[in-house]
């Protein structure tokens, strides 16, 4: 075949069959297209694929080979949730030791059991639940006001350098101002009611979403980017088909410090101005003596972060799955 013929000759596919660009197909689905395969193309090359003309070794998925090379124990759910409660059981072992063998007297160290009928007796009076809920809607409103306020304005200075060069140096010494340094503030300013202590969470929920998402922002590959606009992808559109899902994982990880610093900021202001709550729980059982209850209210911060966190694992694994799905159309 001569060489006008193989340059004119059409694409074909593994099967030899022609393949055609489907007719009626907008510029913006074909920027879409080319976008995510100009995103896959530089993945490989960055995982070190070949060049053009070269025999590529076979390989699996990072996927695949992750779970061939993964134990068996730990590719069924049961199993890996059996092995994470060793530690767990492990610890309260070691508790019970200390506290029946002379190490720490019960005020010091109270045996879990002690502890576990200060839980109930609580919970038969009805104060447990209402610790409990209070302090997770505390929570999970600032959570939600203080991380959403991180992901507009990490957005905004991540992609505008103007906004980064106004913004980023104020921003970045108020995140060094310790949580108790709030407090005193914002009982002068909101007073002691619950508008003080969501304002609190919120703040420390800000910071960690702000600087994953401004920092990843900033380092997403400028190739896609400009493949991007040549398509015409410009502005919102642009942000939530290409960059956004370039940053996830750091927004997901932004999302995950967030969340376990707006518990510690919780403590701290239930620890001052506040009648009800884990924090306050906290306090009260250190001025009456209680230890067990206030290793009750560390154990309970405990598995609410934990539960917290899982739920916002299963927000991730939804996320992978949306992205995942938008990417193939």
């Amino acid at each position: 075949m001569s060489t006008h013929d193989t340059s004119s000759a059409a694409p074909r596919s593994s099967d030899g069959a022609s393949r055609e660009a489907p007719g009626g197909t907008s510029s913006e689905a074909a920027g879409v297209t080319a976008v995510a395969t100009l995103s896959d193309d530089n993945g490989r090359h960055e995982a070190g694929a070949v060049a053009p003309g070269d025999v590529a070794p076979p390989s699996d998925t990072p996927a695949v080979a992750d779970s061939r090379t993964r134990p068996s124990a730990l590719r069924n759910p049961w199993a890996l949730g059996l092995i994470g409660i060793v530690l767990p059981v492990l610890l309260v072992l070691v508790w019970h030791t200390l506290s029946t063998n002379g190490t720490f007297s019960p005020v010091q160290l109270p045996r879990p059991s002690a502890v576990l009928a200060a839980g109930w007796e609580l919970l038969r009076s009805g104060d447990l639940w209402l610790h409990v809920g209070i302090s997770t809607q505390r929570v999970i409103v600032g959570f939600l006001i203080g991380s959403g306020l991180g992901l507009l304005l990490g957005a905004l200075l991540g992609l505008s350098p103007w906004a980064r060069a106004i913004g980023s140096p104020t921003i970045g010494a108020l995140r060094a101002v310790p949580s108790l340094a709030w407090v005193p503030l914002l009982l002068l300013w909101i007073g002691i009611g619950e508008n003080s202590k969501v304002t609190l969470v919120a703040i420390g929920a800000f910071f960690p979403v702000y600087t994953t998402v401004s920092a990843a922002l900033r380092h997403v590959d400028r190739h896609l980017i400009e493949a991007a606009r040549s398509f015409g992808l410009r502005g919102v559109k642009l942000f939530t088909t290409v960059q956004l899902p370039a940053v996830l994982p750091s927004v997901i990880s932004g999302l995950r410090l967030a969340l376990a610093q707006a518990w510690l900021f919780l403590v701290a202001a239930e620890l001052l101005g506040s009648s009800m709550g884990l924090g306050f729980l906290l306090t009260d059982s250190q001025n009456n003596g209680r230890t067990d209850r206030l290793l009750l209210a560390i154990v309970l911060l405990a598995v609410l972060g934990k539960l917290t966190d899982a739920l916002l694992g299963i927000f991730e694994r939804w996320t992978q799955r949306r992205w995942s799905v938008a990417g193939t159309r």
